[in-house]
């Protein structure tokens, strides 16, 4: 199903269709401020294991990240950050970093990688924020299963020809981007600078 979405006023009775989609253990591909991304319920085991199967990947060994709404949601999946660590995810966020921390208890077993990490990302778009805001927990999110992020993958309806079949709904937000997040990793003793995305490293450091 390619379904349209509002990407500034988001209608809600779209946004139950997608909600009640994820709480079934659907997979959708939805927009954020980079690039459209697969996403499933993170409280759903089978559609965790669907969506590594669709990117060919152990999910202990896949970088998923998870779609928070605000930093509500960070004490619950991550463990406690020292202060300038929190001052510097409320400067980023929301905006297009991952930020990799310590993972805490409530992180699924089968989403907890050997290094016991998470990755946390509020991205500053009001559908993929709205569609968590409404299921009450993050989304699992990773990026398509394609090699190169090229213009016609900003496209949602070229998305929906190509990977329709493949997943439960691909909600149309308007045309996505083609750079990634910016990747931070939160978890020594001062923040590193895992990949260079949309997000500038030096604006939060």
């Amino acid at each position: 199903m390619l379904l349209h979405v509002h990407p500034d006023n988001p209608n809600a009775r779209n946004i139950k269709i997608i909600v009640e989609c994820l709480q079934a253990g659907g997979i959708i591909i939805y927009p954020t401020d980079t690039v459209y991304a697969l996403g499933c319920d993170i409280t759903q085991p089978k559609a965790i294991d669907k969506l590594a199967r669709l990117k060919h990947i152990d999910p202990k060994k896949a970088n998923f990240s998870f779609i928070c709404y605000d930093l509500s949601h960070l004490s619950d999946y991550a463990k406690s950050v020292d202060t300038p660590i929190f001052r510097m995810l409320k400067k980023a966020l929301p905006g297009p970093y991952t930020f990799i921390l310590p993972a805490s208890r409530m992180v699924p077993r089968m989403l907890k990688t050997k290094k016991d990490t998470v990755g946390i990302r509020v991205p500053d778009n009001l559908i993929c924020r709205t569609i968590v805001k409404e299921l009450g927990n993050p989304i699992m999110s990773t990026t398509l299963p394609i090699e190169d992020y090229v213009e016609e993958y900003t496209d949602p309806e070229i998305i929906y020809e190509k990977f329709g079949n493949q997943v439960d709904i691909v909600v149309d937000g308007g045309p996505g981007g083609v750079e990634f997040s910016t990747v931070v990793d939160c978890t020594g003793p001062e923040p590193e600078l895992i990949r260079e995305g949309i997000g500038s490293f030096e604006a939060i450091t």
